[in-house]
């Protein structure tokens, strides 16, 4: 693949430079770089593997994922006009292939399971991925439903449902970070990460597009001569599974009992109803605030996102292999995994804030995957900062020693950065925002999200698996 070098000026951000790499040769030594690297690793420390695994990682994210998100894949797409139906179905035929992955053994449905509202089917922090399926990701996977309404990050964002809010900051786009503004681009990254799916190029990927079973449903979609090429033939890919993940019925069906409760047709339990009331109050749970619960201006339900980032200063997770160095950090928009806003100090820490449709099918939480369960994500609303012990270390040496180390996932200079507010914030007496009981009742609210509800003709809601 070659990929010609530019460098673009956005309209919201700064340049992006996507690298020259040759068809042959580059690729041939980048994939003897990535050996060389994983056996060297293996010999080292942990820590020394961690940062072995973090320069492994960048390279691919630069020169191939990142280049197609300014790419002129939807210029593509008007001239060759592919049915939408077809690249419906050649992208499902792809998120299910394994021999898709460098293993042979993992498919993007691996991670991202139906069953699960798309995301991951177990509690591991991070999924395992690599050749061989001996690498640990670098964030917990997320669910893939309801980003219909998803925009493409911006550094000022003005909300039409938050008349006269002003600028609501940065906003936005594919992925903990929000660093990818289509889901194409998004989707060449765990394509080519070499702790994912672990493709040596886009080369290799094509190859194996060739052998499929649907080949030729993938020349009907985008045209006689659409493998030849493999750029191209790699873009059409990404397009593929893209349109995949547009897909109504399968990635934001509304169908959950709360939706059912928006167009009247059921009516919440008295502690579902009282969830949601702990849900919005903004001196309780103040969940609203960034998780969206009433339909929009325009008519539209509840994303049960605002699409914001935010610091939160969720515990450091000693499980992921990243944060075996101990002096790595995952500063969310501020890097290591994106570019171009390093030098914005006041966004480092921050992630963007997931939907919280289908949220009690997960078995793991935030971008780090340190918590495991809906009590324990609201316990640790409630009580941060009342009762930080139950949540951080305590510091092993120097003039601090057995203090708590509070946000021990973020360096002391972004620390500044996590937010205080309700329900973080402590009441006027200095005690938890929320009561027990009120996190049962809102936990009873979040399992109304759950997509696969159905009503009857009677009227009643009838639970029926996702």
């Amino acid at each position: 693949m070659d990929v010609l070098a530019s460098i673009k000026k956005s309209d919201q951000g700064p340049c992006v430079i996507r690298r020259r790499y040759t068809a042959s040769l580059s690729l041939l030594l980048l994939a003897l770089a990535v050996s060389a690297c994983h056996e060297q690793a293996v010999r080292q420390d942990s820590g020394a593997e961690a940062r072995a695994e973090q320069r492994r990682y960048q390279p691919v994210t630069v020169s191939h994922a990142d280049s197609l998100a300014n790419d002129n894949i939807y210029s593509m797409q008007v001239i060759a006009a592919p049915k939408v139906a077809l690249m419906q179905a050649v992208g499902r035929k792809i998120f299910f292939d394994p021999a898709m992955s460098g293993s042979g053994k993992q498919s993007c449905a691996s991670c991202h399971d139906p069953a699960y509202a798309y995301g991951p089917p177990n509690d591991l922090a991070a999924q395992p991925g690599g050749a061989d399926l001996s690498l640990m990701g670098n964030r917990a996977v997320p669910s893939l439903r309801y980003k219909d309404r998803l925009p493409a990050f911006v550094e000022h964002f003005y909300d039409d449902d938050k008349p006269g809010a002003g600028d609501q900051g940065p906003t936005g786009g594919f992925g903990w970070d929000g660093k990818f503004s289509t889901l194409h681009s998004q989707a060449a990254l765990p394509l080519m990460a070499p702790n994912e799916m672990a493709n040596a190029s886009p080369r290799d990927v094509v190859r194996k597009l060739r052998k499929a079973s649907y080949a030729p449903l993938f020349r009907e979609t985008f045209g006689a001569h659409a493998l030849d090429d493999e750029a191209s033939a790699f873009k059409w890919m990404t397009l593929a599974l893209e349109y995949f993940q547009r897909d109504a019925k399968e990635f934001f069906p509304y169908s959950s009992k709360y939706d059912a409760v928006l167009r009247g047709q059921a009516t919440l339990s008295a502690d579902e109803q009282h969830g949601l009331e702990v849900f919005n109050d903004p001196l309780k749970g103040n969940c609203a605030s960034c998780h969206t619960s009433k339909i929009s201006i325009r008519g539209g339900l509840p994303q049960f996102s605002d699409y914001g980032v935010i610091a939160i200063g969720v515990p450091r997770n000693p499980q992921l292999t990243i944060n075996h160095d101990p002096a790595f950090y995952d500063l969310g928009l501020c890097g290591p995994f994106r570019s171009g806003l390093e030098q914005q100090a006041a966004y480092c820490g921050a992630f963007r804030t997931p939907s919280l449709r289908n949220v009690a099918l997960r078995k793991t939480f935030f971008h780090n995957g340190s918590f495991h369960s809906l009590k324990d994500v609201l316990e640790f609303y409630a009580t941060r900062d009342t009762n930080p012990a139950r949540w951080y270390p305590r510091i092993q040496s120097g003039p601090h020693r057995d203090e708590v180390d509070v946000y021990d996932d973020l360096p002391a200079a972004y620390k500044k950065n996590v937010n205080r507010e309700v329900p973080f914030q402590p009441d006027t007496h200095g005690k938890a925002r929320l009561t027990d009981a009120e996190i049962k009742d809102m936990i009873a609210f979040l399992n109304t999200l759950t997509d696969g509800y159905t009503v009857a003709q009677s009227g009643k809601v009838v639970a029926r698996r996702p």
